[in-house]
């Protein structure tokens, strides 16, 4: 229940830790279900982006 609760109340302005907050579905964003991303690399981590709604998480 409590993981659920993690995928229920995504903040949009937040970037998340994929190691708090794995993939629901493998490669789509847990907020839209999407899956084209936009990437970037910064002080060492991989960040993705949700092109559809701007999801942020740090893989």
């Amino acid at each position: 229940m409590e993981q659920e609760d993690k995928y229920a109340n995504i903040d949009l302005t937040k970037v998340y830790e994929y190691s708090e907050l794995p993939d629901k579905k493998s490669g789509r964003c847990d907020n839209c279900d999407g899956v084209r991303f936009k990437s970037s690399v910064s002080k060492g981590k991989f960040l993705r982006e949700c092109t559809n709604c701007g999801m942020k998480k740090n893989i």
